[in-house]
């Protein structure tokens, strides 16, 4: 013990006053005053083993300073490189949606059959025309007048609906539709003269063609814009099953029971489905519920969450994350699907869908009569010449849906954009025009050669098996563009992808209502062979709409981009880009640059 306290000794003796300052800061332990000269041995100790302890602490950092950063591998990769080629920002990212695949699939699916009321009602009429015109007492020419009607109040009526939904949700907005379609269609059922029937007939497209924008906002709302074409093909299906469906019902309903049958169906299944769509579809407008972990409005809840929340079983909620709401403030407007027009690229989009969509049209509402003249065919012979139709618009959803998500990942990786799985894509620096058009323009060509081979196989009367072999195609071609021009123009406004949705539906149906007017007199003028020609004729006139877009679109997009940015709070930038701005709890109205001006402030950062 005397050799240590010698030692120790030393040790103090060589450290001096600057040892005692270090030792007494390190430690804690204030050196002790002595008090004529007693305790001195004590103090000495004390002051020993605090310079000991502080010389320890000086060498120990000095080693951790010396020492050199290993280098750890991953995959290859040196660890700093894979760090600093990692976007930080993706990983603390909210999931786009926390439903799992099954949950999305079983939303997207019930969305679908509920938008199959719109192209059911249209298709099911079709084999009845003529005893409609009989128990009437009109022409025939009078009976397509409520064809034309219906498609213009199809092309009008979700302008409102939509813009409601994108604001309100889309629960109270399906069950606004099927309300007005239920009562349009028990009228329907009931009306013996034709001007109940024309102005009945406007209120039933004017209830029923909003699911389709709705059915698509779902999927806005669900997938990102990487998984978007298959997800579109589901929720498409309805769409394509109702023209292929509707004549059947309706031929089968009209031989046996009459026209009036067709509508009591109608009745019955609006009325189950629209119980269905009560009880289970949940709310998923992102202005409402964000990715789906924030709690809806009691009127956006669908009946199975209410009834769950009253005698359910507790389960275990997500953390509501309100940075994924994406807040609006202003008041649904009727004309913001037409304002969607004011964009030369979304014009160009809406143009050419409308021209192609009225050529189909076309044709599906002539061949009614065509298949009557020239086959002397009956109602339920008609309506199963429509059902090559629906299946290769159904056949198209499949393989142009994964087309679509294919060749989005195959531009992605051209032009270096990451995909992260359940991860919207900022877009605006991608140019999604090529990745879109690419599948679309192969497509309306093909089209273009298969009307005008149905048109003149019709023309010389050839056997059955020719027009219905090019119905297929026809339908098969024709849907996948409808569906990839779709797809499109909801990636370009994802923000509001109804409202999108609906501009699309009004543009195509009002020129189309004037397609299927003058569709049936130019046939007895000129003959279906030549009015198949004149149709793909204009398809081929108008496709440069489609490659000015996907020459310039993109550049177009980031000029509008910009000049937006420009005129824009911060807050907007990134809606801007087609991205929902991040919006904390307790912040929504504060600016995010002055947000960030007071967190930098708050840590003692100088601006």
């Amino acid at each position: 013990m005397p050799e240590v306290m010698h030692g120790m000794n030393e040790i103090g003796v060589l450290s001096g006053n600057q040892g005692d300052s270090a030792a007494e800061h390190a430690t804690g332990i204030k050196r002790a005053q002595p008090e004529g000269g007693q305790h001195m041995k004590v103090d000495d100790e004390i002051t020993t083993i605090a310079r000991i302890a502080a010389r320890r602490q000086e060498g120990e950092t000095e080693q951790n300073l010396n020492r050199q950063p290993e280098t750890v591998e991953v995959n290859g990769v040196d660890a700093s490189t894979a760090a600093a080629t990692t976007d930080i920002s993706t990983s603390t990212e909210p999931p786009y949606c926390i439903l799992p695949k099954g949950d999305k699939i079983s939303i997207i699916l019930l969305v679908s059959f509920a938008a199959i009321i719109s192209p059911i009602s249209s298709g099911i009429y079709f084999p009845a025309l003529n005893n409609l015109a009989q128990d009437l007492n009109v022409s025939i020419s009078l009976i397509n007048i409520t064809i034309t009607t219906y498609l213009i109040f199809q092309g009008i009526a979700p302008s409102f609906i939509a813009n409601f939904a994108d604001i309100r949700g889309r629960r109270p907005a399906y069950l606004i539709c099927f309300i007005i379609y239920l009562a349009a269609n028990i009228g329907l059922a009931v009306q013996d003269s034709y001007a109940s029937l024309l102005v009945l007939r406007c209120l039933q497209s004017s209830g029923s063609s909003g699911t389709i924008a709705l059915g698509s906002a779902v999927v806005a709302d669900l997938s990102t814009r990487a998984e978007r074409g298959k997800y579109i093909g589901y929720a498409s299906m309805g769409v394509t099953l109702g023209p292929a469906l509707g004549p059947i019902i309706g031929g089968l309903l009209d031989h046996y029971l009459g026209w009036r049958a067709i509508f009591w169906f109608l009745v019955i299944f609006s009325g189950v489905f629209g119980i269905i769509i009560a009880i289970f579809l949940p709310e998923t407008c992102r202005a409402v519920v964000g990715n789906g972990s924030v709690p809806a409005a009691r009127w956006n809840q669908s009946g199975w969450q209410v009834l769950g929340r009253k005698w359910g079983a507790r389960k275990q909620k997500p953390e509501p994350d309100s940075q994924t709401v994406e807040r609006r403030r202003r008041r649904a407007n009727p004309l913001a699907s037409a304002l969607i027009a004011t964009d030369k690229e979304a014009l160009l989009i809406l143009i050419y869908s409308s021209l192609l969509f009225s050529g189909y049209m076309a044709v599906l509402s002539t061949l009614t009569s065509q298949l009557q003249s020239r086959f002397q065919f009956n109602s339920i012979q008609i309506g199963l010449c429509y059902l090559p139709v629906g299946i290769g618009s159904l056949t198209s959803r499949w393989t142009v849906g994964r087309m679509l998500d294919w060749n989005f990942r195959r531009e992605a990786r051209r032009q270096g954009l990451p995909i992260e799985k359940n991860r919207q894509q900022d877009i605006q620096h991608f140019n999604i025009e090529v990745s879109r058009l690419a599948v679309t323009i192969p497509l309306v060509y093909c089209a273009c050669l298969c009307i005008i081979a149905y048109g003149w196989v019709m023309e010389y009367k050839t056997a059955l098996a020719g027009p219905v072999v090019m119905l297929f195609f026809t339908g098969h071609l024709t849907s996948g563009a409808f569906s990839s021009l779709n797809t499109l123009i909801v990636d370009l406004h994802r923000q509001s992808p109804a409202t999108a949705v609906a501009a699309n539906n009004l543009f195509r149906c009002l020129l189309a209502a004037g397609a299927v007017a003058v569709a049936d007199p130019l046939i007895q003028r000129i003959g279906i062979g030549w009015t198949a020609t004149l149709i793909a004729f204009l398809w081929v006139l108008f496709s440069p709409c489609l490659w000015a877009i996907f020459r310039w679109g993109h550049r177009w997009r980031e000029a509008r981009s910009s000049n937006e940015n420009e005129a824009s709070p911060p807050e907007e930038l990134s809606q801007r880009v087609g991205e929902a701005p991040a919006v904390q709890e307790g912040v929504a109205d504060i600016p995010l640059s002055t947000r960030a001006w007071r967190q930098k402030r708050s840590k003692g950062w100088t601006i």
